[in-house]
């Protein structure tokens, strides 16, 4: 199906010519005389695309901007100005409305269709869902590093190296970086009124921390410790922030990612406040199988102490290593010094009782 474009231009000849070399193009293209017609159609089609001339009668291009980016179903529609002006005052006040981009007239059609393109391709990349997970917010962090002039999120960035238990970050600290875990395993923990740790998230090779205090510019609210020795990237706060805010189409698709992630939470808050302690263990289980490979055999062997596993429980150490024996004995587990190994993985994801 061709992509349709809303094209908003005050100036007949110039209205006509650009709707040519888009249809040319394969496009679907509607067209209005005036910006309050403009937002009529745009409400009625929902086009991919809106191109819109800035000095129109009846409602000027500024005002057709504002009132789609006030409307939920129109607001994430990629908006470019047509525009003869070229002060620094417009740019600056379009920017600041929400526009994504800028044509200057005159333009020849290769400008016009580039612009066009790169602006439908950005949308379209963040048009599918990102799953509330680690990998989901690696993905969103790959996808929008593509679409920006930043240089590439992981090139000519500092790494550290950290040794098994050694902090990473302390609850507390103000974030200077987004942290990529390059290597090795991470855990993140918050700590309750009685000094004892609660894990919030383990992580792996590829996953990305720390980025919800950055966000929200606030200190951050958990520890993070290296599980084994561990290479982290360290990717400067200033790079991340511009990124993030870089594009309606990024901000918009993180408020998405972060609105599943706080679904998961609350659903996490809610087994650990109603599932058995053997439930809750096997959920843990299942949950660190995702962080550790599988080995040759097909099975998760993990290593993991027992405070730490309690702790992603929420009970104490002494339930879990009565736990643990129990599923021993019943088959799912074996059990070699501090390491796990799952032998039954299937039947603890569909664990009861």
């Amino acid at each position: 199906m061709n992509k349709k474009i809303v094209l908003i231009e005050d100036n007949l000849e110039m209205r006509e010519n650009i709707q040519e070399i888009l249809e040319l193009a394969d496009y679907d293209v509607e067209s209005a005389e005036n910006g309050k017609r403009g937002v009529e159609l745009v409400k009625s089609i929902q086009p991919d695309l809106i191109l819109c001339d800035i000095m129109m009668p009846e409602l000027d291009g500024y005002g057709v901007l504002h009132m789609v980016s006030k409307n939920t179903e129109t607001a994430s529609i990629p908006f470019i100005f047509l525009t003869a002006k070229s002060e620094k005052e417009d740019f600056r006040k379009g920017m600041n409305l929400g526009a994504d981009d800028y044509l200057t007239k005159p333009f020849d059609d290769i400008q016009l269709l580039d612009a066009v393109e790169r602006r439908i391709k950005r949308a379209e990349q963040f048009s599918s869902e990102y799953s509330n997970t680690s990998e989901g917010i690696g993905e969103f962090i790959n996808d929008i590093s593509s679409f920006t002039t930043l240089e590439s999120l992981k090139e000519g960035k500092r790494t550290k190296k950290f040794k098994k238990k050694e902090t990473i970050y302390f609850e507390g600290d103000y974030p200077n970086f987004l942290y990529f875990v390059s290597s090795g395993k991470v855990k993140c923990s918050k700590m309750n009124e009685d000094g004892k740790d609660f894990v919030t998230g383990l992580y792996k090779e590829g996953d990305f921390i720390g980025y919800m205090a950055l966000i929200r510019d606030e200190e951050q609210d958990e520890s993070a410790v290296a599980l084994e020795d561990s290479e982290m990237l360290l990717i400067p706060r200033a790079d991340f922030v511009q990124l993030l805010y870089s594009s309606k189409e990024v901000s918009s698709a993180f408020i998405k990612l972060l609105a599943g992630s706080v679904s998961t939470k609350q659903e996490e808050l809610l087994n650990l406040a109603y599932d058995s302690v053997r439930k809750r263990v096997s959920d843990a289980l299942v949950k660190l199988s995702e962080t550790y490979d599988q080995t040759k055999d097909g099975n998760f062997t993990m290593a993991i102490s027992r405070d730490d596993l309690a702790a992603i429980v929420g009970t104490a150490t002494e339930s879990v290593i009565r736990t643990l024996s129990e599923f021993k004995a019943d088959g799912y587990i074996t059990i070699k010094g501090s390491n796990i190994t799952i032998l039954k993985l299937e039947e603890l994801k569909n664990f009861r009782f």
